[in-house]
């Protein structure tokens, strides 16, 4: 019910009357400053106050809380001085930085994790001093005296016990209403109002504290609507009216985004899109936000987040800070097999024989870009796999710049050189004695370099020399080259084999010696060389002094029925040679192929110069496909039903390939089919010497168990009849059928130099050999 004026001024005056005198002086000065109205309703809130004098209430007024506001403007936040700290020095592989859940913004606005910022304590509120009462005189200061001498006394045995010191209570005054405004007189949505009264503790009717108005600050400000709030209490005949004015955001226009190289605008506007048009809200901005950290995050850029507080401007564009993670250098650190980088021996660091420039120019990362683990990854199987090192880490130093990254790549050198000698004994060459050498890693420069010289009893020299560079220096499509010399001695497949067999008029076995050299460029096609490229391009020029002679090293130009064996006639030829080719590859695995194609396509124009006059031009193809299946399921990793193509190799392969020569052609230069890597079940060489053919294969590759795995095969090749056009048809003499079918299996053994090839087939003439090779046919 409602009281009477006079009943009401009744009631405060003996509610005054029954306070004790400790607290007169108090409640006195706030009762001259409010209406009787208000100390009434005080005593009809709190009946007790006015029955139990030992323990009144104690209600102050407006002044007793003063005006209070938000800790900080977030309108007037500004971006973060503080620079994003990198992972410490020798982080280990490609570590991923701690995305923040949420970057704080509000009353009290924090940086981001990671991002150090200046300890400044919040001051804490205290309730402002009853004013003094000025009737009351200020104490006077006693007059000095002099001390009255005291006789000593014992110490006591134990300190005196120290009283605890008494908290004052917070002065309380009842609130009358609760209003809220917008401080720039904008309308406030009824949605928005909605919230704001559902977070306030502080009601009509009911009495407050400075520090529950600081906490319903806060929770309004924790709304998220609002870029500032202030408690504002004024009196009232019925008490304190506490109005809480807030700034109102804008409406979100667009986010723009700063200091980013990767980051498309496009993912900003729809982490954001959902918000434009709508009034600012800082919790659901810290969504959006935490979309465009997760797109980072997924993309691989590991170290990038945004930083700092948003900045919003009264157009409603808000301003986002962004941390990239740039990579600052890329340097090589040399380590040994313990990983160290230091020698214990002389504790100075190690000094690898590698260039630096060969390690890094692999690297797609570079001083200025964003660093990315997928991209740093891909770089380590890069540096990894040019064969030189042992092992190959990655860690991350801080830069100059903390907001930057230091990549280190951590190589450990292996050995690339060897030296070998032999001696044997062989049909061809009779007893001889070998020497050869190898260096991988020729000068630091990745270059490879091999010698293998052979001395014998029947040839005074054999050698064969060879120098690559993998990468052209200062070259942007990383070309290739290859040098080579050589003098190299085979018995030829085109003139052996067969039934009846032919040989030389001394019943020697007719051999081919070329004496020559060549260099060859190679190139993806692809400006990206970070990327692995489809096609690859070759061009190169060829020289060959060619020769039939027997096994005394003595020139035979003619078989014993009279047939030519070389193009001149005399035993002698030179072939000057221009060569092109181009390569597709779109296998999943160049080494175990389950799925894709390669493609292979090749020219070979001769230049009629030197003996023989010979112009002659060669056509050759290959093509090559293969279909993932699961047939079998002998192996471990084909039994689960997840299981990858790289636990479980097992596919259906198949290799079609052809050629043709047109124009004039030396014997020797005739398409030899049969054997390991022709039909397998023939004997190499033995099904034709053609100057045309095709040949197929289908293949089911199966894993058995750990680097065991088997193969089905069928081989199939026919040269068309054009064995007879061939010059002395080597074919048709010695009875090669041109045409064949090869079946059988084997087994591949997964070694250091690549699956070892063993295959045992049966043709249909109804023979049977093993074949031996490195590496699948196709």
């Amino acid at each position: 019910m409602r009281l009477s004026p006079v009943l009401a001024a009744f009631l405060a005056t003996a509610t005054t009357l029954s306070l004790s005198n400790s607290a007169k002086g108090q409640v006195t000065a706030a009762a001259e400053r409010q209406p009787a109205a208000t100390a009434a309703n005080s005593a009809m809130s709190n009946p007790r106050a006015a029955v139990k004098p030992a323990a009144p209430e104690v209600f102050g007024n407006a002044s007793s809380i003063g005006i209070l506001t938000a800790p900080a403007r977030l309108s007037q936040a500004q971006p973060s001085t503080q620079p994003t700290p990198l992972p410490p020095t020798g982080t280990e592989a490609t570590p991923q930085q701690e995305t923040p859940d949420r970057i704080q913004i509000g009353p009290a606005p924090q940086q981001a994790p990671g991002i150090p910022t200046p300890s400044t304590p919040a001051p804490t509120p205290t309730p402002s001093p009853a004013p003094a009462d000025p009737t009351t005189p200020a104490p006077t200061p006693a007059e000095p005296t002099a001390p009255t001498p005291t006789p000593p006394t014992t110490p006591p045995t134990a300190p005196p016990a120290t009283p605890a010191p008494t908290a004052e209570p917070e002065a309380r005054v009842l609130v009358a209403e609760v209003a809220i405004r917008e401080a720039k007189g904008a309308t406030l949505d009824a949605t928005v109002l909605d919230e704001v009264y559902r977070v306030l503790r502080t009601q009509a009717g009911r009495t407050t504290t400075r520090s529950q108005l600081q906490e319903d600050i806060n929770a309004v400000f924790g709304t998220g609507f609002f870029s500032n709030v202030r408690a504002v209490p004024e009196d009232t005949p019925l008490g304190v009216r506490v109005t809480f004015e807030v700034e109102l955001n804008p409406v979100l226009q667009s986010v723009r985004v700063e200091g980013t190289q990767v980051l498309p605008q496009q993912v900003v506007d729809e982490s954001f899109r959902d918000q434009y048009g709508t009034v600012l809200n800082l919790n659901r901005l810290q969504e959006g936000i935490k979309r465009v950290n997760k797109w980072y995050q997924d993309n691989g850029y590991v170290l990038a987040q945004v930083v700092g507080s948003p900045r919003i401007a009264p157009d409603g564009i808000v301003t986002l800070e962004i941390a990239e993670g740039v990579v600052e250098n890329v340097q090589v650190r040399f380590t040994n097999k313990e990983g160290a980088d230091t020698d214990p021996k002389t504790g100075q660091p190690i000094r690898g024989r590698t260039r630096e420039f060969i390690i890094t120019r692999e690297f797609e990362l570079k001083s200025g870009s964003v660093f990315n683990r997928n991209i740093a990854e891909r770089d380590l199987q890069r540096v990894f796999g040019l064969g030189i090192f042992e092992d190959v880490r990655l860690s991350l130093n801080p830069g100059q710049d903390p907001r930057r990254v230091v990549v280190v790549a951590n190589v450990t050198e292996r050995n690339t050189g060897s030296i070998a000698a032999g001696a044997g004994i062989s049909s061809a060459s009779g007893l001889f004695g070998t020497l050869s050498y190898q260096q991988q890693n020729f000068g630091g420069n990745n270059q490879k370099l091999g010698a293998e010289i052979q001395i014998g009893q029947r040839d005074s020299l054999l050698f064969d020399l060879s120098f690559t560079d993998p990468w052209i220096a200062n070259d942007p499509y990383r070309t290739s080259y290859t040098l080579n010399l050589f003098r190299r001695r085979t018995i030829s497949l085109i003139f052996d084999g067969g039934d009846p067999e032919v040989r030389l008029p001394n019943g020697d076995r007719p051999r081919v010696t070329r004496t020559g050299g060549g260099i060859s460029f190679s190139r993806p096609l692809s400006r990206d060389v970070f990327r692995r490229s489809q096609w690859t391009a070759s061009l190169g020029l060829q020289y060959q002094r060619i020769s039939i002679r027997d096994s005394e090293g003595d020139l035979s130009p003619r078989d014993e029925l009279g047939n030519t064996l070389s193009f001149s006639g005399d035993g002698r030829d030179d072939l000057f040679t221009v060569q092109f080719g181009a390569v597709r590859d779109l296998r999943n695995d160049p080494l175990r192929p389950t799925q894709g194609s390669l493609l292979r396509i090749g020219t070979e124009q001769s230049i009629p110069i030197g003996r023989g006059n010979i112009l002659l031009n060669r056509l050759r193809g290959s093509y090559s496909f293969y279909i993932p299946t699961r047939l079998l399921r002998i192996s471990p990793g084909c039994r689960s039903v997840t299981s990858t193509a790289a636990e479980c190799p097992q596919a259906f392969a198949f290799n079609i390939q052809g050629g043709t020569v047109l124009g004039d052609l030396p014997p020797y230069e005739a398409f030899s089919l049969g054997g390991s890597n022709s039909v397998r079940g023939y004997d190499e060489g033995d099904l034709a010497s053609a100057r045309s053919f095709i040949q197929a294969t289908a293949e089911y590759r199966f894993p058995i168990f750990s680097v065991v795995s088997g193969a089905l095969f069928v081989d199939a090749a026919t040269d068309f009849g054009s064995s007879d056009n061939v010059p002395g048809n080597p074919g048709g003499v010695r009875n090669k059928p041109g045409a064949g079918i090869g079946y059988g299996l084997g087994l591949r053994i997964q070694s250091p130099l690549g699956p070892i090839r063993i295959d045992y087939g049966l043709n249909d003439e109804g023979d049977s050999r093993f074949h031996f090779g490195i590496g699948e046919r196709f």
